[in-house]
Order: C-alpha cells, then sequence, then structure tokens
C-alpha cells in the first residue's frame, strides 16, 4: 500500500509538472506576436532617435552659420561706425579751418566777387551833400549781405574783416578796424559769385537800396586773395 500511495503522489508530480510544461509552452507561443510588435517598436524608436540626431546636427550648422553672419554685422557696424567717426573728425577740421578762415588766421584765395561803391558824382544845388555820399550803414548792408549769401571771407580796401572788425563813419571818411579810406570803397568777398551776385541784385535787395540812396554800385566777379591778418596781443 505504501509503494502504492508513493506511485500516487508521484504520478501526480509528473501529471502537474507535465501541465506546467505544457502551460508554459503554449503561453511562449501566444507572446511570439507580442515580441515582434516590440521590435516595430524598438525599430520607430531608433528612426526617432536617428531623426533627433541629424536634426540637432542640423541646428548645430544653423547655429554656427548665425554666428558667422551675426560677426559679418558686427563688422560692417564697427566699419561703419568708424566712417562716421572719420566723417565727424573730417567735419571738424572743416569747422576749424572755417573758423580759421573767418577770424582771419588763414590765407585764402579763390573766385568771387568785388562790390565798388562811390559817392554820387553829382550833388543838386540846395541839396545835402551827405545825402549823397557813402556811409558805413552802405558798407554794412553789402557786407552782411555777402556773408548771408556764404562769403568766405570779406575785405574793405584790403582790409580783411574778422569776427571783432568795427566800421564807423568820420565825414568824408569811413574808419575799418582803425583804418580811415576815403571813397570808393571795394568790398571784396570769397565766395561763389553765381550766388553772390544774384543775392546783391535780388528785386528790392542790397543793389536797389544803394542806388536809391544815390550811390554808384559796380558789381563784378573776380579772383581775389586776402592774406592772413597780423595777430596782436589784444586779439
Amino acid at each position: 500500500m505504501r509503494l502504492k500511495g508513493r506511485h500516487v503522489i508521484l504520478s501526480l508530480v509528473c501529471i502537474v509538472l507535465g501541465f506546467m510544461i505544457s502551460f508554459s509552452y503554449q503561453f511562449t507561443k501566444k507572446e511570439t506576436p507580442d515580441g515582434r510588435l516590440t521590435d516595430r517598436q524598438w525599430s520607430k524608436e531608433n528612426e526617432i532617435r536617428t531623426l533627433l540626431i541629424e536634426q540637432k546636427e542640423r541646428n548645430r550648422e544653423l547655429q554656427e552659420e548665425l554666428s558667422s553672419q551675426q560677426e559679418i554685422v558686427r563688422e560692417i557696424e564697427e566699419e561703419l561706425a568708424m566712417k562716421e567717426k572719420e566723417q565727424i573728425y573730417f567735419n571738424l577740421v572743416e569747422d576749424v579751418e572755417k573758423y580759421r578762415m573767418f577770424i582771419g588766421e588763414i590765407k585764402v584765395k579763390g573766385p568771387g566777387v568785388s562790390v565798388t561803391l562811390e559817392d554820387a558824382s553829382y550833388v543838386p544845388s540846395g541839396e545835402d551833400v551827405n545825402n549823397y555820399l557813402v556811409h558805413e550803414s552802405h558798407l554794412f548792408k553789402v557786407i552782411n549781405e555777402l556773408f548771408i549769401s556764404g562769403a568766405q571771407a570779406v575785405s574793405v580796401n584790403g582790409k580783411r574783416l574778422t569776427h571783432n572788425s568795427y566800421l564807423y563813419c568820420n565825414g568824408p571818411v569811413v574808419t575799418v578796424d582803425g583804418n580811415q579810406y576815403p571813397a570808393p570803397f571795394i568790398i571784396s568777398a570769397i565766395g561763389n559769385p553765381d550766388v553772390l551776385i544774384p543775392a546783391l541784385n535780388i528785386n528790392g535787395g542790397v543793389n536797389e537800396q544803394l542806388v536809391q540812396d544815390n550811390i554808384v554800385v559796380t558789381i563784378e566777379k573776380a579772383e581775389i586773395t586776402m592774406d592772413p591778418l597780423l595777430q596782436t596781443s589784444n586779439d
């Protein structure tokens, strides 16, 4: 009986073991298709990973290109800034030269105009002779109009004017910076004659006003040279 009981137990163990082996085999067969899906997923993930790597590489290339273009822009900006500085320096030099020219420190030469003012050749009987003479006010009208119209330098009877020049009438003569000059008065100006002459001859302008004051006016183009002024300790 004991032997038979052992046989029964052994048989049961074999049956259970066979069942487990059979179940394991069937389970493995069923899982095989799922394994294939996992392979496809892995392949898809690998493909996506490859695309990401390629995109990162492309982004890196674009970033390098952007940096290169930014460097070019920076160089252009620096070049423009340098040119702007050079232009500023050039303008400053021009301004300094104009100022030196205006105060009479440098010699100037060029085309311009010559304006001659003369007393009236005839004074009617009984008239005040002063109404037929050239006065400082007449000179001022011409000088101011010339400077307003772009004259670079102006002189009266060869006396070059500066920013602190003065004129006043003293009988038949006009004093310019301490020097007395009789008529005729020759006002010379360096500048564009095609601008200066029309400015003087404009309707109702300086020329007409002088003629109405009985002044003889002669305006003509001229090549003019003005030497620098001798500076004194009081300047």
